[in-house]
C-alpha cells in the first residue's frame, strides 16, 4: 500500500531565489490562520511560535555548531527563500486511524555556507528542521535548541533518575512527571521527551522531535529565565556489559558524526487549546520519513500472551511451569482458544549474551504454535542481537519465529539510535517484527519501519511489581504526553486489582494499583499495535469474562475521537475498526462521574457491551458490572468511576 495517496496543492511562492535583508522577519502561518511562526535571521537565528493573542514559544535563538568552528545560524545571509502550501492525505494502515491528513504551510530557507531550515505551520503546532548541504562528513559538536517561555509556566516532565554506570545518558526512560513551575527545575536535571508545558489555559504546549534518524534524542533542561533548551548526549568512545545493559564508560566531546548533506530532526511544538487534542494527535506521523518496507501484508498486529510479567504462576496442570517446553505449549493453548496472535518467550530462554546459547527447544515451541496458528516472539537484550544481527535474525527467521522484543537499549545517542534503525531494516528483510522495549520514545520510527510494531519508553505495568506511587494519575497523564510520541509497550492487564490502600509491590503474583475496569480501559486507551495481556492464563481463564471483553479489542483501528480528558485527571477516547466501535474512560485516584456523548457513532442502533466499576469497586477494586444497552448516536451516557477506577465498552452496529 502506497503511504502518499494523493496531493492536493503545493504552491511555491514568487519569492523563491530572491535574497533576503539580513535581520528581515519572516512570517509562517498556519492552514487556519491561528498560529503563527516568527523568524529573523542575521547575527543570530531566533524564532518565536504564537496561537493567536498567546505568546507560546518566545524569541528562541538556534544554531549547530561543527567542529571546524562553523556555526550554522551565526551571521546567517539567506540566498532563497521557498515558501509552499500542502494537503495531502497518508494511508496508516498499522495505526489508530486508517489515514492522516497532512495539512501545512513550509518556508524554507537556504543560507550562504550550503545549509539552511525548513519550518512548518500546522493546524495543531509547528516544526522546524535543519538540513546542510556540504560534500564531506561533518562532525557536530552541538546543538542550540530553545524553547524561551514568556511566564514561568508550569511544566509536565518526566526526569532522567535512572543513572547506570555514573552515565546520565545512561536511562530507562521510565519516570512519572514531575508537575512543575520552571523555575523550580533543579539545574543540570535532564527531561526526556516528550514535555508538556502550561501556557496559560486554555492553551498548552508538547514540546517532541520527530524522524530522529543517525543523531542523538534530544533531553531539556533550564536555562537561564523561562528557558528549556537542549541537551544531547555525546557519542560514546567506550562501552561495556554491566549487567543486562551496554553502558558508556567514556563519551567524545561531539555528538554525531554524519553525512553533510542531510536533513536532522525535527523540532516540534503541538499546540492545543483542549487537553483532548492531545490524545488524538498525528503530528508524529506526518513529520516521519515515509516506510521503507515496500510490502507490509506480512507484518500482523495482535495481542500477545506474556509470560515475564506473571512469573510463569501458572497452575492446575501436571507440570512444573516455567521455561520448559509444556508451560509454553499452555500459553499457546490460552493464546489459541483466545484469538491471540502471539505468544513471547521472554528473558531466560537463553544466554543473555549469546543467543546461540538456548535453555529451551525454541523450535518445538514454534512448531506447536503453528499448528494452533500463534506465533512465537523471542526476547533478547540488544547487546545480545547486536552481536551477529544477520545470523541470528537468519537462523531464527528460518525456525518460524515471528519476531523479537528487544530491550535494555537504555540509551538514545547517535550510535543507539542508528543500531535501532539498522536492527528495523535487517528485521524487516528477514520479515520480522520488532518491540524495542528498554527504549527512547519512538520519535517516528513506527512510519518509517511499521515491523517497529510497538516501543517502551513509558513507566509501565512492569513498576506495579516493585512498587511505584499514584500510578492511576500517570496512566491519566501519558495519553496526552508520552503516546504523542508514538505507540507503548506499556503491557496492561493485571487482574489482581488494588484500591490505593490495599495496594502493596509483589514481584511473583503482582497487583495492579486501580480497578479491574481501569485494566480493561487500558486495551482502547494505550496505541500498542502489538499489545500484552500480562497476567497468566490460568487467571485470565478464572476470569473469563473480563479475557473475553479484552479479546475482542482490535490493536490497530480505522478511526479515532478523543471524546474528553484534562491532563492527570482523567481521559476518554473512541475508536472504531470496521463498524465497531470501542471506548474507554480512565480516572486517577479520584472518584469521577463524566458524560459520554455517543454522537461519534454512525446512523442506527448499536448493542453495547460495557464494563463499569462496581458499587462496591472503592472497597474491592476486582468489582465490576458488565451489561448489554441498545444505544443510537442521540444518546449520552453517565459514567461513574471508583477511585483508580476505569469504564469499557464496546458497540457492535445492529
Amino acid at each position: 500500500m502506497k503511504f502518499r495517496i494523493l496531493l492536493l496543492l503545493c504552491v511555491i511562492s514568487p519569492l523563491s531565489a530572491v535574497l533576503a535583508q539580513s535581520g528581515k522577519t519572516h512570517l509562517v502561518k498556519s492552514p487556519d490562520g491561528k498560529i503563527s511562526i516568527s523568524i529573523t535571521a542575521g547575527a543570530t537565528v531566533n524564532w518565536s511560535v504564537k496561537h493567536g493573542g498567546t505568546e507560546v514559544i518566545a524569541p528562541s535563538e538556534i544554531s549547530i555548531t561543527l567542529d571546524n568552528g562553523e556555526v550554522l545560524g551565526k551571521n546567517a545571509s539567506i540566498k532563497k527563500s521557498v515558501e509552499a502550501s500542502v494537503n495531502e492525505t497518508i494511508a496508516t494502515p498499522i495505526y489508530k486511524k486508517s489515514t492522516v491528513q497532512d495539512n501545512y504551510n513550509q518556508l524554507t530557507l537556504t543560507f550562504k555556507g550550503d545549509y539552511g531550515l525548513i519550518f512548518r505551520a500546522y493546524n495543531d503546532g509547528v516544526a522546524y528542521r535543519w538540513f546542510t548541504q556540504k560534500k564531506d562528513e561533518i562532525t557536530i559538536l552541538n546543538e542550540e535548541a530553545n524553547f524561551n517561555f514568556k511566564d514561568d509556566d508550569k511544566a509536565f516532565l518526566p526526569l532522567v533518575n535512572d543513572y547506570r554506570n555514573k552515565d546520565k545518558f545512561n536511562t530507562s526512560f521510565e519516570s512519572h512527571y514531575d508537575n512543575v513551575n520552571i523555575s523550580a527545575i533543579k539545574k543540570d536535571t535532564l527531561a526526556f521527551l516528550p514535555v508538556l508545558v502550561d501556557v496559560g489555559s486554555p492553551i498548552k504546549a508538547v514540546i517532541l522531535e520527530a524522524d530522529l534518524q543517525d543523531y542523538p534524542g534530544m533531553y531539556l533542561t533550564p536555562g537561564d529565565g523561562n528557558n528549556l533548551h537542549g541537551v544531547f548526549a555525546p557519542y560514546p568512545t567506550e562501552e561495556f556489559v554491566h549487567g543486562l545493559n551496554y553502558v558508556v564508560k567514556s563519551r567524545a566531546d561531539y555528538i554525531a558524526k554524519t553525512a553533510g548533506s542531510r536533513s536532522f530532526p525535527w523540532r516540534v511544538v503541538v499546540i492545543s487549546t483542549e487537553d483532548r487534542q492531545l490524545a488524538d494527535n498525528d503530528m508524529m506521523q506526518r513529520l516521519s520519513a515515509p516506510s521503507r518496507v515496500p510490502d507490509l501484508s506480512w507484518i500482523k498486529p495482535g495481542k500477545v500472551a506474556w509470560d515475564w510479567w506473571n512469573d510463569w504462576n501458572i497452575t492446575h496442570v501436571d507440570f512444573k511451569a516455567g521455561i520448559n517446553v509444556p508451560t509454553y505449549k499452555y500459553y499457546i493453548d490460552f493464546a489459541a482458544a483466545n484469538k491471540l496472535e502471539y505468544i513471547i518467550i521472554d528473558e531466560g530462554w537463553s544466554d543473555d549474551h549469546d543467543l546461540n546459547i538456548s535453555k529451551l527447544d525454541v523450535q518445538a515451541v514454534v512448531d506447536y504454535g503453528k499448528q494452533k496458528n500463534v506465533g512465537v516472539i523471542l526476547w533478547s537484550t540488544w547487546y545480545a542481537i547486536t552481536r551477529d544481527v544477520d545470523g541470528l535474525f537468519a537462523k531464527f527467521s528460518k525456525m518460524g519465529v515471528k519476531g523479537f522484543k528487544i530491550d535494555f537499549i537504555d540509551r538514545d545517542d547517535q550510535k543507539a539510535v542508528s543500531s535501532l534503525y539498522s536492527l528495523a531494516q535487517l528485521a524487516a528483510d528477514h520479515h520480522l517484527l520488532v518491540d524495542y522495549h528498554g527504549m527512547y520514545k519512538p520519535s517516528g520510527m513506527q512510519r518509517t519501519y511499521p515491523n517497529v510494531i510497538n516501543c517502551e519508553g513509558v513507566k509501565g505495568l512492569e513498576n506495579m511489581k516493585w512498587g511505584t506511587d499514584n500510578q492511576p494519575g500517570y496512566d491519566v497523564s501519558i495519553p496526552f504526553i508520552r503516546m504523542m510520541a508514538g505507540p507503548m509497550d506499556y503491557t496492561p492487564g493485571g487482574m489482581r486489582n488494588a484500591t490505593k490502600e490495599a495496594f502493596r509491590p509483589v514481584n511473583s503474583n503482582p497487583m495492579t494499583q486501580g480497578t479491574r475496569c481501569h485494566q480493561l480501559a487500558m486495551y482502547t486507551i494505550f496505541e500498542a499495535p502489538l499489545q500484552m495481556l500480562s497476567d497468566n492464563p490460568t487467571i485470565y481463564m478464572r476470569e473469563q469474562e473480563s479475557t473475553d471483553f479484552i479479546a475482542a479489542i482490535p490493536t490497530t483501528f480505522d478511526a479515532t475521537v478523543a471524546l474528553d480528558g484534562k491532563v492527570g485527571e482523567f481521559v476518554s477516547i473512541a475508536r472504531r475498526k470496521g463498524n465497531t466501535w470501542f471506548a474507554g474512560a480512565m480516572t486517577n485516584w479520584n472518584t469521577r462521574e463524566i458524560t459520554i456523548d455517543l454522537s461519534f457513532l454512525g446512523t442506527g442502533g448499536y448493542r453495547a457491551i460495557i464494563f463499569e466499576d462496581g458499587v462496591n469497586a472503592n472497597r474491592d477494586a476486582t468489582d465490576y458490572i458488565r451489561k448489554e444497552i441498545t444505544v443510537t448516536a442521540k444518546d449520552k451516557l453517565t459514567i461513574k468511576m471508583a477511585s483508580g477506577g476505569g469504564w469499557a465498552a464496546r458497540f457492535e452496529k445492529e
